[in-house]
């Protein structure tokens, strides 16, 4: 099974922040990741994640949680595609819309 799990998760409060910036909050949350050794892709909006449970992925948001959690107020949304008998889907799904696009281009 695959669990691509995309979220974002940053503090609101006041406390946490250097004026409208989270980058070194968000940085810490990309490290504990990264230290995971679960396969992740960041993007400007949010980070991607793929396990194969979703007790799994629930523990990427725990982990991520606990990064900020001396901040007063923390902000997150995550969406789910859960897919069974299929795995490593962070490449393939994007290689099989730029096999799709290679084919407009070549006709």
């Amino acid at each position: 099974m695959s669990v691509l799990l995309e979220f974002a998760m940053f503090p609101t409060s006041d406390d946490c922040r250097e004026g409208s910036s989270v980058s070194k909050q968000v940085s810490k949350i990309i490290d504990a990741i990264d230290k995971s050794g679960v396969s992740y892709q960041l993007t400007p909006m949010g980070t991607v994640v793929e396990t194969n449970t979703m007790k799994e992925a629930l523990a990427v948001v725990e982990l991520a949680y606990e990064q900020l959690s001396d901040c007063e107020r923390v902000y997150s949304s995550l969406k789910f595609d859960i897919r069974k008998n299929t795995n490593n889907r962070l490449k393939t799904k994007i290689a099989s819309v730029e096999k799709a696009l290679n084919r407009k281009v070549n006709h």
